[in-house]
C-alpha cells in the first residue's frame, strides 16, 4: 500500500504550490529606473513640467454608483466646467524632520512628495532614502485634502491657491514638534490657514483646517482627504529575477470588514457606492509601506473610490460640513499617515489599519510568530538569529509531533524489505498485495500514515512564518552575518539555497525509500527543484527552512540509529 507515499507527495505538491502562487511575477521593466537620479531631480526642484489635472465636473451627492472621472468632490451641486485647470510650474513647500521629507505644493496644499530618511532606496545607497510619494513623469502618487461645501474653497474648477512666508522647514535637534501653516484669504473677511504639524519620530502627520471668520455671515463648509494613485508598479517590490508580487491596491476599513482590499483593476472596472461609516480609514497599500488618511473618528464619513480621468485611482472620504459663525473661529481636523507598515503603531492609530500588514487567512497564526519574532529579536539584536530562534522554539513545540513522524518512518524503512517481497510475490494480484500489507503493518505495529500527517499539520505554521517573513518591513535591509547584508531579498551567492538543498536530499536518504520506481524517481529530483525554487527566495526564509531541515535530519537520525539498534 503506497497511500502513505502518495500523500506526501501530495503534500509536498501542496506546498510548492502554495509557495510559487506568491512568486508569480517578474519585475516590471519600469522596475530598471534609477532612483537615485529621480531623488536629485526631486532635491532639486523636481520636474517643472509636471501637470496635475482638476477635474471637469463635481461630485455627485446622491448616493448612487459615481461614473464620472472628478478629481476633487463636491457636496454641494455645481455647473460642470468645460475647462481642464492644471498646476503647472509647482510651487513647493519642502519640510524636513527625522522621519519625512515632505514637499507640499501651495497650489491646493496637496502633500506632492514624501521620503523615508531611516528606509533607503536602495541598500548600498543609504543617503537616498526610500521614496513612497511622487508627483513626477516617472509616477503619480499623492495624498491631496481640501475644503468643500457650500462655502469651499476646492472644487473643480479650481484650487485655493496658500501663500507662505518660508520655503523650506526643518525640525532642529532638540525640537520635538515642527508645525506649517499655508495661510488662504478666503475673502475680506474669512481667513482659512491649513496646518501640518510633523512630531519627531513620526510619521503620522496632523491636518488641521482652521476658519477665522471676522465677518457677518456664518461660513460653511467641510474637509476632504484623498489619495490618488497611478497603476505603475510597486518600487519596493523584490527587484531579483524572480519578484515577489504582494498586494498593490487600495484598502478600507468596513463594520464588516476591517480590513476590505480593493484592487486598482476592480477600481477601474467595477462601480462602488459610497459609504457613510463612522470613523474608518482609506489607505493605499503597498509591499512595507502604507498611506493612509484617518478622519476623525467621532463623526461620520462618506468614502468613495473611482477612476480618475487621467486613468489614476483615488480613494477618498469627505467629511460632514460644520458652520463657523460670524465673529467665530472653528477647526476642521484629519490625520495622515504615510510610512513603514509598523503593525504595532497603525494599530494605535486607528483600529484595523494594522491589517495592512497582510498575513491572509493564518494571521491568527501569523501574529503571535511575529511578536515571538519581535521579542527575540530584542534580546538577540539580529534578524536572523532571531529567525533562528523561532525556529528552534517551533521545533521543540512539535518536538513530539515529529517525533512520532520520525519513528513511523523508520520502522516503515526497517520492514522496507518484507514490503518489497510481497510486491514481488503478488504482483499480479492488486488486492492479495495490499492485504499482506495491512496484515504486515498491523503485526508490526505501524500506521502507515504516521509519517504524513504531522508534516500536514506543520504546514500552516510554515505558510504563516512565510508571510511575516514576506510582509514585516523591520526585515527590509536586515542584515544577518558576512556577505548576507538583506534578509528580505534573495541570497546574493545561492549558498544557503545549496545548503538547503544538500539538507533536503541528507533528509530524503532518512527516508524509507519508496518500492516502487516512478516514485523513487520523483523524490530523488524533489532535492533539485525545490533547490531552484528557493533559489530566489528570501534570505530570511531560507535560512528558517536550513534550519528547521537540520534540526529534523537531527532528530531523525537519533529515532532511526535507536530503531535499527532495537
Amino acid at each position: 500500500m503506497d497511500f502513505q507515499r502518495y500523500l506526501l507527495i501530495g503534500a509536498i505538491a501542496a506546498l510548492s504550490f502554495m509557495l510559487l502562487t506568491e512568486w508569480v511575477n517578474f519585475k516590471d521593466e519600469r522596475k530598471g529606473t534609477d532612483v537615485v537620479a529621480a531623488y536629485q531631480q526631486q532635491q532639486n526642484g523636481g520636474n517643472n513640467t509636471t501637470t496635475a489635472t482638476v477635474p471637469e465636473s463635481a461630485f455627485p451627492t446622491a448616493t448612487a454608483t459615481s461614473t464620472n472621472n472628478t478629481d476633487i468632490p463636491s457636496l454641494e451641486p455645481e455647473e460642470p466646467s468645460n475647462e481642464t485647470a492644471f498646476v503647472k510650474n509647482i510651487d513647493r513647500i519642502k519640510v524636513r524632520t527625522d522621519s519625512l521629507e515632505i514637499d507640499i505644493n501651495t497650489k491646493g496644499g496637496d502633500i506632492v512628495f514624501a521620503a523615508l530618511p531611516k528606509h533607503y532606496a536602495e541598500l548600498d545607497n543609504p543617503d537616498v532614502p526610500f521614496t513612497l510619494l511622487e508627483q513626477s513623469n516617472l509616477r503619480t502618487y499623492i495624498a491631496q485634502s481640501g475644503l468643500i461645501g457650500i462655502n469651499g474653497i476646492d472644487t473643480s474648477k479650481g484650487r485655493a491657491q496658500y501663500t507662505n512666508q518660508q520655503r523650506e522647514y526643518i525640525l532642529e535637534d532638540g525640537q520635538d514638534r515642527l508645525l506649517v501653516d499655508l495661510v488662504y484669504q478666503a475673502s475680506n473677511e474669512v481667513t482659512i490657514t491649513k496646518r501640518f504639524s510633523f512630531t519627531r519620530g513620526e510619521y503620522l502627520i496632523d491636518v488641521q483646517y482652521l476658519i477665522d471668520n471676522k465677518g457677518s455671515l456664518p461660513w460653511t463648509g467641510g474637509m476632504f482627504g484623498q489619495l490618488k494613485r497611478d497603476s505603475t508598479p510597486d518600487p519596493a517590490q523584490d527587484t531579483s529575477g524572480m519578484g515577489l508580487a504582494p498586494y498593490l491596491g487600495a484598502a478600507i476599513h468596513l463594520p464588516d470588514e476591517p480590513y476590505s482590499k480593493v484592487s486598482f483593476e476592480d477600481i477601474a472596472e467595477k462601480q462602488f457606492p459610497k459609504q457613510n461609516l463612522e470613523g474608518g480609514w482609506v489607505a493605499m497599500v503597498q509591499h512595507y509601506f502604507t498611506s493612509a488618511w484617518i478622519p476623525d473618528a467621532s463623526q461620520t464619513h462618506t468614502y468613495s473610490m473611482l477612476k480618475a480621468k487621467d486613468d489614476a485611482n483615488i480613494i477618498r472620504f469627505t467629511s460632514p460640513q460644520v458652520t463657523v459663525n460670524a465673529g467665530e473661529t472653528g477647526k476642521i481636523s484629519s490625520q495622515f499617515y504615510t510610512g513603514p507598515k509598523d503593525q504595532y503603531r497603525l494599530e494605535e492609530i486607528s483600529p484595523g489599519l494594522e491589517l495592512t500588514v497582510d498575513y491572509g487567512i493564518l494571521w491568527w497564526i501569523a501574529q503571535p510568530l511575529f511578536w515571538l519574532l519581535t521579542k527575540l529579536h530584542g534580546y538577540l539584536g539580529n534578524w536572523g538569529f532571531a529567525i533562528i530562534a523561532v525556529t528552534v522554539l517551533v521545533k521543540a513545540a512539535f518536538f513530539q509531533l515529529n517525533a512520532k513522524a520520525y519513528t513511523s518512518m523508520a520502522n516503515m524503512r526497517k520492514v522496507q524489505p518484507k514490503l518489497t517481497a510481497i510486491r514481488e510475490r503478488y504482483a499480479d494480484d492488486r488486492q492479495k498485495q495490499s492485504a499482506e500489507m495491512m496484515n504486515l503493518y498491523k503485526k508490526e505495529k505501524i500506521n502507515p500514515l504516521g509519517g504524513c500527517l504531522p508534516i500536514l499539520v506543520q504546514m500552516p505554521v510554515f505558510i504563516s512564518l512565510y508571510w511575516v517573513l514576506m510582509e514585516s518591513v523591520e526585515l527590509r535591509h536586515a542584515p544577518f552575518i558576512g556577505y548576507i547584508e538583506d534578509l528580505s531579498v534573495m541570497d546574493p551567492y545561492f549558498i544557503l539555497p545549496l545548503i538547503m538543498g544538500v539538507s533536503m536530499f541528507i533528509q530524503q536518504k532518512l527516508n524509507p525509500p519508496p518500492p516502487d520506481p516512478m516514485q523513487a524517481k520523483v523524490m530523488q529530483w524533489m532535492p533539485v527543484l525545490f533547490t531552484f525554487f528557493f533559489l530566489f527566495f528570501p534570505a530570511g526564509l531560507v535560512l528558517y527552512w536550513v534550519v528547521n531541515n537540520t534540526l529534523s535530519i537531527i532528530q531523525q537520525y537519533i529515532i532511526t540509529k535507536r530503531i535499527e539498534n532495537e
